[in-house]
C-alpha cells in the first residue's frame, strides 16, 4: 500500500510539474506528448501494483514455510533433548555393568587362589595319609604276627593312638575334598557370570539391551508340591539306592518314592527334586501339628507321614548316609515367607554308637548353631546318650536331637508360643535358631535333606 500511495504521489507531482510548465511556456507543445506520458505513467502503477501484490503473497507463503520450520526445528529439539537423556542413562548402565563386571572378576581371581591353595593342602594331606597308611599297614603286620604267636597283651597305646590320628586325617581330608567341591561349583557359576557380562559388553547390541542385563539372576529355587496322602509311590523294583539315583534316571518331579540302600530293606522316602539335584528329606516340619517328643524306638523308625510332617527314621538316614559322602542341607522359614538355609558336611554312625553325627559346615545364607567338628550322639526322653550332663535334655526340650548342651536349638522341639511387641499382642508358635552371637531366629517350618556327593566327577 505504501508503494502505491508514494507512486501517486509522484505521478501527481509530475502532472503538477506539466501544468505549471504550459502556463509559462511561450512555445505552445503539441497535446499528443502530454496523453502518451499520462498512459505511460498508467501502466508503470498498474505494473507495481501487480508486483506489490505478488510480493504481499510472497511474503505471506514464506510467513507459512518460516513457520513450518521453527515448528520442526522445535520437535527436532525435543527429541535431541530425548536422545541426550537415553544416551545419558546408557552410559550410566554402561558404567555400572563394568563396575560390575570387575568385581567379578576380582571375586573369580580370590576364589581361584582360594581353590589353589586348597588343592595344595589336599596334595600335603594325600600324601601324609598315603604315608600314615603305609605306617598303618605295617603296624597291622605286626599285630597280626602278634595274634599268630598268641602273645595276649593289650593293643599298645602308641598304636591306638597313631589309628586314632589316622582316622582324625581322614575325616579332616574327606571335609576339604567337599569344601573344595563347594569352592568349584561356586567358581564356575561366577566363570559363567562374567564371560555372559563379557559377551554382552562386547556385542553390537549392548546400547538396545543394556537394561535385560540387570539385576544379576539371586537363584531362589520354588519348592515342589508334595503327593497327596493317597498318592502311588513310585518303585524302581529295588534298583534305587537313594534319591539322586532316582534323579540320574531323569525324574524330574518331587514326591514319594521306593528306594533300597545297600546292605537295607526297601523303604519309602520324599523325594525333593531341585534344579540340578535330587535331597532326601528326612525330617519336614511346617506347624508343629506332629508331637515328636516320640521315644527311641519311634526315632529309629521313623514316624508321621511322607506328604506331611514327619521323620524318617535314624537307621533309615544311616543306611543311605552309609554307603558314601552326603551333604545336610536344612532350610528354614519363619512366619512371613523369609526362607534361610545351611549345608554341613554329613557323617552319621550306626546303632552301636547311638547314631553319632559329624557336621562341618560349607555353606548358608543364616549363622551356624550346630557344633562342627564334633562326634555329637543322639538322644530322646527315654534314651539319654548324653553323658557330659545329668540331666536330660531331650525331656526338657521335649523331641530328640543330637544334644551336646541343653538350652540349645531343637529343630525337632516342641513349638513355644512366641509373642510379637506391637500395638496388638500377637502369638506365635515357634521354634528357634539361636547362634552364640546375634538374635535368633524365630522358625516356622523346617526341613531337613542329605544328598550325596559325587567325588569320581571331581576335579
Amino acid at each position: 500500500m505504501k508503494i502505491i500511495l508514494v507512486l501517486l504521489f509522484v505521478i501527481s507531482l509530475v502532472a503538477a510539474t506539466r501544468i505549471d510548465g504550459d502556463e509559462f511556456s511561450f512555445v505552445p507543445e503539441s497535446p499528443e506528448p502530454r496523453f502518451a506520458m499520462l498512459h505511460d505513467v498508467q501502466l508503470l502503477a498498474n505494473g507495481l501494483l501487480q508486483l506489490g501484490r505478488g510480493l504481499k503473497d510472497f511474503a505471506i507463503k514464506t510467513k507459512g514455510q518460516m513457520d513450518d520450520i521453527f515448528q520442526k526445528l522445535h520437535l527436532f529439539d525435543q527429541s535431541f533433548n530425548e536422545i541426550s537423556k537415553q544416551a545419558n542413562e546408557i552410559k550410566e548402565d554402561e558404567e555400572q555393568l563394568k563396575n560390575t563386571t570387575s568385581m567379578l572378576q576380582v571375586n573369580n581371581e580370590e576364589i581361584r587362589n582360594i581353590s589353589v591353595e586348597l588343592n595344595s593342602k589336599i596334595e600335603i594331606l594325600s600324601r601324609e595319609k598315603i604315608q600314615l597308611q603305609d605306617k598303618v599297614g605295617k603296624l597291622e603286620e605286626k599285630i597280626t604276627k602278634l595274634f599268630q604267636t598268641q602273645i595276649e597283651n593289650q593293643e599298645p597305646e602308641e598304636i591306638a593312638a597313631l589309628k586314632n590320628f589316622v582316622e582324625q586325617q581322614d575325616n579332616h581330608l574327606r571335609s576339604l575334598l567337599k569344601r573344595v567341591q563347594a569352592q568349584h561349583v561356586q567358581i564356575g557359576k561366577q566363570q559363567e557370570q562374567i564371560e555372559d557380562l563379557e559377551e554382552k559388553l562386547s556385542g553390537p547390541g549392548f546400547q538396545d539391551n543394556t537394561q535385560t542385563l540387570f539385576p544379576l539372576r539371586e537363584e531362589n529355587e520354588t519348592r515342589q508340591t508334595k503327593l497327596n496322602a493317597t498318592a502311588k509311590v513310585q518303585d524302581y523294583k529295588g534298583n534305587a539306592t537313594d534319591c539322586m539315583w532316582i534323579y540320574s534316571r531323569g525324574e524330574r518331579s518331587s514326591g514319594i518314592y521306593s528306594i533300597k540302600p545297600r546292605g537295607s530293606e526297601p523303604f519309602n522316602v520324599y523325594c525333593e527334586i531341585k534344579a540340578e539335584s535330587a535331597w532326601t528329606v528326612i525330617q519336614n516340619r511346617s506347624d508343629g501339628s506332629l508331637d515328636f517328643n516320640q521315644t527311641w524306638e519311634n526315632y529309629i523308625h521313623g514316624f508321621g507321614n511322607l506328604d506331611g510332617e514327619f521323620w524318617l527314621g535314624l537307621q533309615k538316614i544311616y543306611s543311605i548316609v552309609n554307603q558314601g559322602d552326603h551333604i545336610l542341607r536344612i532350610e528354614l522359614e519363619d512366619s512371613r515367607a523369609n526362607q534361610r538355609y545351611i549345608e554341613y558336611t554329613f557323617t552319621m554312625g550306626g546303632s552301636e554308637t547311638d547314631y553319632t553325627a559329624l557336621l562341618s559346615r560349607i555353606t548358608g545364607n543364616i549363622p551356624n548353631v550346630l557344633p562342627e567338628q564334633k562326634e555329637v550322639k543322639f538322644s530322646t526322653k527315654d534314651h539319654n546318650s548324653n553323658t557330659e550332663r545329668k540331666v536330660n535334655c531331650p525331656e526338657n526340650n521335649s523331641g530328640g536331637w543330637w544334644h551336646t548342651a541343653c538350652e540349645e536349638t531343637n529343630l525337632n522341639g516342641k513349638y513355644i508360643k512366641s509373642s510379637s511387641r506391637g500395638k496388638l499382642e500377637r502369638k506365635k508358635r515357634v521354634l528357634y535358631w539361636k547362634p552364640q552371637k546375634g538374635r535368633p531366629y524365630f522358625i516356622k517350618s523346617t526341613k531337613l535333606m542329605i544328598h550325596s556327593t559325587d567325588f569320581e566327577n571331581f576335579d
